[in-house]
Formats: structure tokens, sequence, C-alpha cells
């Protein structure tokens, strides 16, 4: 009886053991998911970081001056063309533009234009120099010559005013040599008070012959009447216009006809 009982708790004991061994395998061999991953932020909300449009910065393609070295007198042509710009303009005068242009310029002296394109992305410059080119001045001499009359005085010493194109008002350069010329008349007539001087309008070979006549005559008047704002009394001044008759230069192009374009001064009669 008593290894009867023995054999029944051996047995026990041995399906006891058999379990926990059981439990314990299933315990080790369970799994523990990993946590999930935050969601990727979206662009733009809370701490994401937008991007912005792209915006086009304004470029300028191009900015000539053709010719780049003029005589003073003559004009020189600025050329440009801009990209994605809003607001154009050139310094020295010129103003806006427009995003592709020309613009003839007169400097009277040597001169740098700034281009400056701005708009939403940006802005941008560019500079050109027009070289405006002087005679050089004469070698000094060690005794003084004969004293100039009052007509070769302004036949040396006067300087022409030009014009633009179909045009009779005064540009910045002719009110520098009309300037000039004033001071020189004021000195002739202090040593000869009887002296009178015309006041000559040229025009260019362009148009008729009659329209040149009235055009030249507006020149003339206005060259008259900026000197007369100098102090020149206009009893002492006659005018006279020669149309397109008394060229200067007889070339076809702009840089000959700008020198046709003028108010000279000679002695009166």
């Amino acid at each position: 009886m008593r290894e009867s009982k023995r054999l029944n708790a051996s047995r026990i004991g041995a399906g006891l053991l058999i379990l926990a061994l059981m439990l314990f395998a299933a315990g080790c061999g369970k799994k523990v998911a990993p946590p999930h991953a935050p969601p990727p932020p979206i662009p733009g909300d809370g701490g994401g970081r937008s991007t912005p449009s792209n915006v086009d910065k304004p470029v300028i393609n191009s900015f000539t001056a053709e010719p780049s070295t003029i005589e003073r007198g003559q004009s020189s042509t600025l050329s440009w063309s801009i990209s994605n710009a809003t607001d154009m303009s050139i310094d020295h005068g010129v103003g806006a533009v427009q995003s592709r242009a020309q613009r003839q310029v007169f400097p009277s002296a040597t001169t740098t234009y700034t281009l400056t394109a701005n708009g939403p992305g940006g802005s941008d410059t560019r500079t050109v120099t027009v070289e405006v080119s002087t005679a050089p001045a004469p070698p000094p001499t060690s005794t003084p010559g004969p004293r100039l009359s009052s007509a070769e005085m302004l036949q040396q010493q006067a300087q022409d005013a030009y014009f633009d194109y179909d045009h009779n008002d005064i540009r910045p350069d002719a009110r520098e040599a009309l300037t000039h010329d004033a001071a020189l008349l004021k000195q002739i007539f202090a040593q000869e008070p009887n002296f009178t001087v015309v006041i000559e309008g040229h025009c260019d070979e362009r148009g008729s012959a009659e329209y040149n006549l009235a055009l030249g005559d507006k020149r003339a008047s206005s060259a008259k009447e900026f000197l007369a704002q100098l102090g020149i009394p206009a009893d002492k001044m006659k005018t006279i216009s020669y149309g397109k008759e008394r060229p200067q230069c007889t070339d076809a192009n702009e840089a000959c006809w700008q020198k046709n374009r003028r108010a000279h001064l000679s002695a009166g009669q």
C-alpha cells in the first residue's frame, strides 16, 4: 500500500514539473511588440517647416553703349535687355525704362550709366561708361600774340549748341555751350559796344527744305531766348535760319546729322 502511494506521488510530481517547464517555455517564446514610431511631421503644420514658392530674381541680360567713345556734342545709344523685373531705371536723367529698349544720350563729359532692375525676387545692376573725348589744350606761348578782333574771338571761341532730331528745346550740353558763349559775348561787348551777333539755326538733311527752314528758325530763337536769360541784350542778337542748306557734314549717318543740328554764332554785319 505504501509503495503504491509513493508511486502516485512520484507521478504527480513529475506531471507538475513537466507543466511548469511547458509554461516557462511558452513565456520565453512570447515577443513584445515594439512601440509605434511617431508619424512624420506634416510640412507646414506645427513644428514642420514649409517650403516657400520659388520667385525668379531680376536679371539684366545685357547693357551696352554704342559707340562707347564719342566727341563732345555727339550721341551714344544705350541698349538693354532685362528679365523678371517690375521696376527698371537708368540714372543721369534717363529715368524709368522698359525691359527691352534703346535710348540716345548726349553726355558732355565721360559718364558711367547705372541700370537698376528690381522685382519680387531681388534686384540686379549693371553699368556702362561712355567716354567723351576732348581736344588737347594748346601749348603755352611765351609771348602773347596779336590782339584778336571781336569777330575773330567769336569765330574761334564760340561753341555750337546741338539739338535732338526734330526738336528745338535746349539740351543740357547745349546749356553749357550757350553759357560759355554768353560769357564770351559779354567780353566782346565790353571790347566793342556796337558789336552784334547773328544766331544761325541749322538742320540735318532729312525732311523738306521748307520744314527745315522753320525748324532752324525755332532753334535759333531758342538759343537767343536762353542767351537773353543769361544777360545778353536782345537788341544785340539777330536770328536767321539756313535749314539744311549749309551742312557741316554730308555723310548719311547719325554722327554727321548730329553735327548739322545746331545753333551757330557769327558776327553781325
